[in-house]
């Protein structure tokens, strides 16, 4: 049911999502703009608490070269000593700023950055034995406000999440996370469902999407009901000594997600088995049941392939 599944973030299979560090796809510029949109809304989706600024530029140089070394058709960065200049071709950005120096830039360095990042951050301080949520920016989360967090440990922010605290998942994550050394990231995936291709799920944005989960039907589930996979990697950096955690969302609807028959198979196979408790904290109860029945002509008792790549 629950499993710390760690696993170091190193490239696997050319064109997936594990090719490079952060993966930019054919919907970056969509949602850098509809992260600006967010913002503007909502500012406090975007917080750094002061002593976080060392953070905020680690967290600035690791994307930044990450980008420019897997993506050179798109990103270049140039550096002569601290005066560095950074290109983002997709977005139209041509900026030199002076490196440690925030006033050189239009935001704080984190935001700076992660505004040209696809996917939420979570910028972690590591003291006193925890982890704590002391910066970030968070506009594609699902069911979690920053806003909320901020400032909470790991163990704080993780209180909801049913059953596992009492099988010791969270003890064992956190040990594995102290332990993150720089230049050796970790990676695992999470998931769970969203009605409509919506990334926004926020406990803030809760009266625009939640009456979503009213309009499943037994018909319509194959475009309505989508599979919400997070892929999240972790970073030391190395002069805060913070951690960096990415979350990249991905959605698939039923209907795309079916045309893999193992993927159709193995999903009637975990959904028809999830306990109530998890039913309820991922928000699954009101069509769930529609949702495992539209998925049994998919699972008619075969084996499937290892592995999660399509055969």
């Amino acid at each position: 049911m629950y499993a710390v599944n760690l696993e170091p973030h190193t490239p696997v299979k050319k064109g997936s999502v594990f090719e490079f560090p952060f993966d930019v796809d054919e919907h970056y510029v969509s949602e850098m703009k509809d992260r600006a949109l967010v913002l503007d809304e909502d500012p406090l989706r975007c917080q750094s608490l002061p002593h976080m600024e060392a953070a905020g530029w680690d967290t600035l140089e690791l994307i930044m070269e990450s980008k420019a070394a897997a993506y050179p058709e798109h990103f270049s960065l140039s550096k002569d000593g601290d005066k560095w200049r950074w290109i983002n071709r997709p977005m139209g950005i041509d900026d030199t700023f002076i490196f440690g120096n925030t006033s050189t830039l239009p935001y704080g360095p984190m935001e700076y950055i992660t505004r040209q990042a696809q996917g939420d951050f979570a910028v972690l301080d590591q003291r006193d034995g925890n982890l704590w949520m002391d910066a970030g920016i968070v506009t594609t989360q699902a069911d979690w406000s920053l806003d909320f967090d901020i400032g909470m440990n790991f163990f704080e922010w993780h209180a909801p999440v049913p059953l596992a605290h009492e099988l010791g998942i969270f003890k064992r994550a956190l040990k594995f996370l102290l332990n993150v050394q720089h230049g050796k990231p970790a990676r695992r995936l999470n998931w769970t469902m969203t009605i409509n291709p919506r990334l926004d799920t926020s406990p803030e944005n809760y009266h625009k999407w939640g009456k979503d989960r009213l309009t499943v039907t037994p018909e319509n589930v194959g475009e309505k009901v989508y599979l919400r996979v997070e892929l999240q990697t972790f970073w030391r950096l190395p002069r805060s000594n913070g951690l960096l955690f990415p979350i990249r969302c991905y959605l698939i609807s039923m209907e795309e997600l079916s045309s893999i028959p193992k993927w159709g198979c193995r999903l009637h196979r975990v959904l028809g088995s999830l306990p109530q408790e998890l039913r309820d904290y991922k928000g699954l109860t009101s069509y769930i049941d529609d949702t495992v029945a539209w998925l049994s002509k998919f699972d008619q008792g075969q084996e499937t392939s290892p592995g999660t790549f399509p055969d």
